[in-house]
């Protein structure tokens, strides 16, 4: 037995022995547990709930002994954001923009490119006045050279240990949260600041992108005949290189250079010779830039997927290139040594992580520049261009190749920046320009007023748990009562208040009080017996109540428990008696009347009883410490707590009176109804010579005669209309009988509740009328042409021969009359046959009806379509034919009158989706490649030969309604769907920069 459970027997053993009335006060001690011993610390590992004397492992244990101070707060120390000395300023990564930091980082690190954007004039005379900046306004630049300027100017001087480049990403209108191409935005970027800053009238602010980048190569072509040469002379911010099988970088530049024979078909027009001629081709590099780009053509166009995909071969790189065996002019200075290294980590194109490792010209070390962090690559062996990457194995990685000194190899590493090799030494570092620097002060003030504002809330933290460690120290050594005054507070609370991460709130005993306002003694187990000593203390420092001393201490729940712990004991031997009373035979004027349900479960319900009384406690109140019952769940109890029949409810009738049916019910004796009234006292009481209720006699009488009279009318309608009964012999519009030129209409709705109420006339009521307006629209027009009525309506109207017309008319009321009348073709077509309805079809009605029947279609909500694959231009069930989906439900007259089902039958090589009409056709093509495993740029859609194109269309406007067929025709399948959903970019269309600043939008 379970110590919880043993410790409740031993609190309730006196019951067995005890009657109520001599409960004393020894007893409601016991019941209370006050007798049990408290536990000692080191002996007791955890908190005997139980037990209210027990007040170990109820969140102490933080606080005894010495503490750290740092526990007392979830501050992190505000110089963790400060810029370490000598260390570079890091670049908050917006969501996706990692692409982005890596090429500011580069550029801040090109000298001689922040100088010149230092020199560009600004704005920001606007917001100066008298000695500074106007401390009200915050400075927001207004171009994209300003941005920048602002943002070197902080990563430069700022004491931040990162600062956040949202102005300048903002600027440029980038999606944070969509990962880019990284060398289209360097030369887009490029670009946009090449073409901003060409009009400025500074030559040096002006030409500083050409000076550092821009280089110029030729397009040479040589005919193989005369020997002429044709040049095209073209500018180069990058070298775009190919890596695909080569191993070192100079292979590639070797490939880039290489000649080219332009023969057969694609020979080249000469115009010396004016004839086509065999040629060769080739690039020849004129001059070179001071910072030479070489991008490295890692993410390719895969033709079978229609997507970039990257290359993660292994590519050599040396620190120094020599560029002049590439060159055409020879002798000059064109020796390079790297700068930085610009890296993708992951094994897609589509994503993955951008960093970058970048030389520091001014001390020529090696520093990992990764969003928000940056460390100085430190070791024996410098490794550049290595890293880890994401989401692929470390054993599936390829083997690294062994690299001599001065040498290096990379896998992820997309760009390789050169510099131009000097001899002159770095000279005085940059200065940052008087108004971006007061700016950057401004920063500094605001980022050391917060650094001052957290360092003074941790104080606030520290000196605030520092002082309740010292009221934990003296508390919780005074909190055993012993034999001195205690009072009873709740476990719940105590722990709240040894708990530092929550403010103490008052105490709240309420949710322990039983129905006479004391504390209950089955709340016990939840309850901690407290000296008045800290009692005191607890209710002058954090209030609440209310206070439960000795007093409260409720000897009315004892007594009763006690009562009810008896009555169970008694329960077994007191059911073996009422079943041998129920033997003995009694006399009709001596017994009482007991339902026989009730008989049979009696002792199940007395049980249930007393464990509902045993466990009040558990209902009463609902609330501790601020957290109430909730209202409605405690309704919905209650109701079923209702609606469940008590002892001796069964034989009541719905006027709470003895129901007058003898078979639900016995008499017993008067020994038995005695024994039965000790559990359930409240129980309906009904001697022998109690009559039955006389309402339920009348009822009773009445009823016989109206199920009589319905079977009667019933009968008679029956033998009225046999044939529409029956459904024989019923007459059809496409195939018009010959015998009548005329024909009534009814609703469907009325035939099936008539026939329902002939089939089973004792249990539904009598038709009594025909209720034809529900076909008919507001003017009195038929909503229905006779072409709908032959087809789709014709399951929503019921045909009538004129002699059952007769009939119904005497039988039922008629609020409209319906009918069709055949009539041959006047003198210009005699030949043909005329059908007209009365009333006639009101054209504006059946048009509107139509409209919203469509509108409608349009606008469902989590309705079922079907898409079915095809395979080679057959549907995968050999050709299965469906019928065509008709717009045949008419949905308002469907609320009046009949639901009809329009369930499609699902046939192989078909899976059934949810959608909705508001939904995209992109997103359904993400429902199906998870359905079918066809990604969305391998499907072709349609539906009724409609092909499915517009991603950004809705369902609704496509046409697309439920129950609908959609054909899939699948592409060409994608080996690995398993990664679909960590890539979902690959299934969406390439933006690519559109809409964004460096388009000029």
């Amino acid at each position: 037995m379970a110590p919880r459970l043993q410790l409740e027997k031993a609190a309730w053993r006196w019951a067995e022995t005890v009657r109520p009335e001599e409960v004393s006060q020894e007893h409601i001690e016991t019941a209370y547990r006050i007798w049990l011993e408290p536990c000692i610390r080191g002996v007791c590992r955890r908190n005997c709930k139980g037990n209210p004397n027990c007040l170990v492992g109820i969140g102490e244990h933080i606080w005894l002994g010495e503490i750290d101070e740092n526990s007392f707060h979830n501050i992190d120390d505000p110089n963790c954001e400060r810029r370490k000395k000598n260390s570079f300023v890091g670049l908050t990564n917006l969501g996706a923009t990692c692409y982005v930091n890596t090429f500011l980082q580069v550029w801040f690190l090109n000298l001689e490119l922040r100088q010149a954007l230092y020199l560009c004039p600004s704005t920001c005379s606007d917001y100066m006045m008298g000695d500074g900046i106007q401390e009200e306004k915050d400075y927001e630049p207004q171009t994209i050279c300003e941005h920048l300027q602002y943002l070197f100017a902080l990563l430069q001087n700022s004491n931040r240990r990162y600062i956040d480049p949202s102005g300048f990403v903002k600027a440029l209108g980038l999606d944070t949260g969509q990962q880019q191409d990284a060398q289209e935005f360097s030369k887009l970027f490029m670009s946009l600041l090449e073409d901003t800053l060409s009009k400025q009238k500074n030559p040096d602010v002006r030409n500083i992108v050409q000076q550092q980048f821009c280089g110029e190569y030729a397009y040479v072509t040589v005919c193989n005949q005369c020997g002429r040469e044709s040049k095209l002379l073209s500018k180069f911010y990058e070298l775009e290189l190919n890596i695909q099988g080569h191993k070192q970088l100079t292979d590639c530049i070797s490939e880039f250079l290489k000649e080219e024979k332009l023969e057969g078909d694609n020979r080249y027009f000469c115009e010396n010779c004016q004839s086509k001629q065999n040629a060769t081709r080739k690039i020849r590099l004129l001059s070179l830039p001071c910072t030479l780009n070489l991008q490295l053509m890692r993410f390719v166009f895969d033709r079978q997927t229609g997507h970039k995909k990257k290359l993660n071969t292994y590519i050599g790189f040396s620190e120094i290139l020599d560029m002049e065996p590439y060159v055409e002019h020879k002798g000059g200075s064109y020796v390079y040594e790297l700068s930085a290294v610009l890296i993708h980590r992951g094994v897609s194109a589509y994503s993955g992580h951008y960093i970058a490792h970048v030389k520091d010209p001014q001390s020529g070390e090696w520093y990992k520049f990764n969003d928000e962090d940056i460390e100085k690559m430190e070791g024996k062996k410098l490794q550049l261009g290595i890293e880890e990457d994401l989401a692929e194995p470390a054993k599936s990685q390829t083997r690294k190749p062994k690299c001599g000194r001065g040498a290096h190899c990379s896998r992820n590493a997309y760009m390789l920046v050169y510099r131009l090799q000097t001899r002159e030494r770095p000279g005085t570092p940059i200065q940052v320009p008087a108004f971006l620097q007061e700016l950057v002060d401004r920063d500094n003030s605001k980022f050391e007023e917060w650094c001052v504002e957290m360092a003074e809330m941790r104080k606030q933290s520290v000196d605030k748990g520092k002082a309740k460690h010292e009221e934990v120290k003296e508390l919780y050594q005074r909190l055993p009562a012993g034999a001195e005054p205690y009072e009873f507070v709740s476990l719940e609370w105590l722990q709240k208040w040894l708990d530092e991460s929550t403010p103490t709130k008052p105490i709240d005993n309420h949710a322990c009080l039983c129905s006479h306002d004391k504390l209950h003694p089955d709340k016990i187990s939840i309850m901690k017996r407290i000296s008045e000593y800290a009692a005191d203390i607890f209710y002058s420092r954090y209030g609440g109540g209310p206070r439960l001393t000795v007093k409260a201490l409720c000897k009315e729940c004892v007594v009763e428990r006690c009562r009810v712990l008896r009555l169970k004991n008694q329960l077994n031997e007191d059911y073996k008696t009422v079943n041998n009373l129920l033997k003995a035979t009694v006399k009709s004027s001596d017994g009482f009347w007991v339902g026989k349900s009730s008989l049979r479960s009696w002792r199940q319900l007395a049980l249930e009883q007393l464990d509902e009384q045993d466990g009040d406690a558990d209902q009463s109140n609902g609330k501790m410490n601020g957290n109430t019952l909730n209202k409605d769940e405690s309704k919905e109890e209650r109701k079923e707590d209702e609606e469940e029949l008590n002892f001796n409810e069964d034989i009541l009738c719905p006027h709470g009176e003895l129901c007058i049916s003898e078979n639900e019910r016995r008499l017993v004796s008067k020994e038995a109804w005695s024994k039965l009234q000790q559990y359930f006292p409240k129980a309906p009481e009904f001697p022998s010579y109690k009559e039955c209720c006389s309402q339920c006699k009348i009822l009773e009488r009445e009823g016989e005669e109206n199920e009589a009279l319905h079977k009667m009318i019933a009968n008679e309608q029956k033998t009225s209309l046999p044939n529409l009964f029956q459904d024989k012999n019923r007459p059809c519009l496409s195939n018009w009988p010959e015998e009548t030129d005329v024909l009534y209409i009814v609703s469907q709705f009325f035939v099936e509740e008539w026939r329902k109420f002939v089939r089973k006339p004792t249990r539904c009521s009598p038709v009594s009328s025909v209720g034809n307006s529900a076909l008919l629209c507001p003017h009195g027009g038929l909503m229905f042409t006779f072409a709908s009525m032959t087809k789709e309506d014709s399951k929503l109207i019921a045909l009538i021969w004129p002699s059952e017309w007769q009939m119904i008319q005497k039988l039922f009321v008629v609020d409209h009359v319906i009918k069709i009348t055949r009539t041959e073709g006047g003198d210009a077509h005699p030949s043909e046959t005329q059908y007209i309805s009365e009333p006639k079809l009101c054209p504006e009605c059946r048009e509107g009806l139509l409209c919203q029947q469509q509108r409608d279609l349009r606008e469902y909500t989590q309705a079922t379509i079907y898409v079915h694959k095809v395979v080679d231009n057959k549907k995968s069930d050999g050709g299965t034919k469906r019928q065509k989906i008709s717009h045949q439900s008419y949905i308002a007259y469907q609320k009046q009158v009949i639901r009809r089902s329009m369930r499609h039958r699902k046939v192989r090589g078909e899976k059934a989706l949810l959608v909705s009409a508001n939904q995209t056709l992109k997103e359904l093509k993400i429902q199906i490649m998870h359905a079918f495993s066809v990604a969305p740029f391998d499907q072709n859609l349609s539906i009724d030969g409609k092909v499915l194109s517009d991603d950004c269309a809705t369902l609704g406007t496509l046409g697309v309604i439920p129950e609908s067929v959609i054909l899939l025709k699948a592409d060409e399948p994608i080996a690995d769907y398993a990664a679909m959903d960590d890539v979902m970019q690959v299934c969406m269309p390439e933006e690519g920069f559109k809409g964004t600043g460096l388009l000029g939008h």
